[in-house]
């Protein structure tokens, strides 16, 4: 079992001079465990936790954009191998975490993707815990 990667944001820290899209509500507390979930706590007393493939399956990336449009339009897709999978063997985690500015993370999985970055704000859009967010595939 994977240690949790833990640090805290604080709130008013420029983090280089990016602006976070909303000031209002920032995390104040981020907890990967990278075999199981990411958890932030946010500033207006929200808790989210993203299971570690719902955020690979939803990445921001231009790549998994594309696969998602793709999907829409074309339910029977071929998916990359590497889409939700470490390779085939075994299950995805999450490998590392870092903060991106003021206003995102970005993480790298054991697939190898790591070209989203997850800003506070589309985190906030796909947090799980809203019933419209709901995964219906865990």
């Amino acid at each position: 079992m994977h240690e949790p990667i833990r640090f805290q944001h604080a709130p008013g820290n420029d983090g280089g001079g990016e602006k976070a899209p909303n000031p209002g509500v920032l995390p104040k507390h981020i907890d990967l465990k990278k075999d199981t979930a990411l958890t932030i706590h946010w500033s207006d007393g929200r808790v989210s936790i993203y299971p570690i493939a719902y955020l690979r399956k939803l990445s921001p990336s231009a790549e998994a954009k594309e696969l998602r449009k793709e999907m829409a339009r074309n339910p029977l897709t071929v998916l990359p191998a590497s889409a939700g999978q470490a390779g085939g063997a075994g299950s995805l985690t999450a490998e590392a975490i870092e903060l991106v500015g003021n206003y995102a993370v970005r993480l790298r999985f054991s697939d190898g993707h790591d070209t989203g970055i997850y800003s506070f704000a589309y985190l906030r859009q796909i947090d799980p815990n809203q019933p419209e967010n709901r995964p219906t595939v865990p």
